[in-house]
């Protein structure tokens, strides 16, 4: 079966810890590691579509990592906006952790399925969308499509890290380009507290959506296929 769980938020050094932002994160670290091996199974395999580690480095995430590794399942990992110890591919490979593989511009199969994806990055009609957020938002479009690419697979799920939304609710070019490709399922994080209300899921013109963030599926691993 192939699982996810977004928004993880890991953080062993307690310094920045998600229960600031309410009760629904209580004791979140300790619910994840307890809910994750109830529900998934060593031939399992769980998706995680980014904010995994509020490390700054890659060393100091090793530890949060590790973690991970030790739960059951295959995973598949990919950045999210928090993951600023993100390193090369080959940097991260090199850290020989038994059951994760990272997900960048690059492709992954599980249970029939081809796993792709990116970040994405935020709504181009932002009312703060700069000239910068642009030149991102492109590159993160490539680096879909490069993704999709990589995949032979006509089943595909694409993972994002954004919601595929436009600040008016509408589906954005992430969703466009997923449509074009025939791809299966489509899972996003990103989203908490009361940006839960910002939440679009369903059979959306052929695509299942549905958002894994952490708080918002209560740090439970929900079953995709």
């Amino acid at each position: 079966m192939i699982y996810a769980l977004g928004d993880l938020h890991l953080d062993y050094t307690g310094e920045k810890s998600m229960e600031v932002f309410g009760e629904g994160w209580s004791n979140y670290q300790e619910r994840i590691f307890t809910n994750w091996n109830e529900i998934v199974s060593e031939e399992d395999t769980v998706l995680i579509p980014g904010d995994i580690s509020w490390a700054m480095d890659l060393k100091t995430a090793l530890v949060d990592l590790e973690k991970i590794d030790k739960l059951n399942g295959s995973k598949i990992l990919m950045r999210g906006n928090h993951d600023y110890w993100w390193a090369s591919l080959k940097k991260m490979e090199a850290l020989d952790l038994r059951t994760m593989s990272f997900l960048q511009n690059n492709s992954f199969e599980a249970e029939g399925y081809g796993i792709c994806g990116t970040r994405g990055w935020i709504a181009k009609d932002s009312n703060d969308f700069s000239d910068h957020d642009l030149k991102i938002y492109t590159r993160e479009l490539i680096r879909l499509e490069n993704s999709l690419k990589a995949s032979k697979n006509n089943m595909r799920i694409v993972m994002l890290h954004y919601p595929p939304l436009n600040a008016d609710g509408s589906f954005n070019d992430f969703f466009d380009l997923c449509k074009d490709y025939g791809v299966s399922k489509l899972i996003y994080g990103h989203l908490h507290g009361i940006g839960h209300k910002l939440i679009k899921e369903g059979n959306i013109e052929g695509v299942e959506v549905a958002c894994v963030a952490g708080d918002y599926i209560d740090f439970k691993p929900i079953r995709i296929v």
